[in-house]
């Protein structure tokens, strides 16, 4: 079982290393730029689980608790919570590794619902018949 200080078993849904360009003025990366590629993350279940296309409606309890540095491997893991007629809620954790060590620690988490979309945009059952 996975802790604050172990990622989960098996293959994370996106692996990612930070660069230069996505840093504060401080040398740390934005959050913005984490929380983007837990949406990424969050996306590619959502829509592998409904089949097609599917939209972030909220981010909940998102916390962050350490820094990411340039250079981090960063792994993004996404556990599908629970599924509603339209909505899936989604919780993504993030880790990082210094790409000279092999101990990662995870620097945030937060849950995305989703909602699947038909055609036009619309609301449509989460799972497809």
């Amino acid at each position: 079982m996975a802790s604050e200080t172990t990622p989960p078993e098996g293959a994370p849904t996106i692996r990612v290393i930070a660069m230069p360009a996505d840093t504060n003025p401080s040398g740390d990366i934005f959050g913005g730029w984490l929380m983007a590629q837990m949406d990424l993350a969050a996306g590619s279940v959502a829509s592998l689980y409904s089949r097609g296309r599917s939209a972030t409606i909220s981010v909940e309890q998102i916390a962050f608790h350490r820094p990411v540095k340039v250079g981090d491997e960063v792994s993004l893991y996404a556990e599908m919570l629970s599924v509603g007629r339209s909505s899936m809620r989604i919780q993504v954790r993030a880790f990082r590794r210094a790409r000279h060590q092999s101990q990662s620690e995870q620097v945030t988490q937060a849950v995305f619902t989703f909602v699947a979309l038909d055609e036009d945009g619309r609301p449509r059952p989460a799972r497809p018949e």
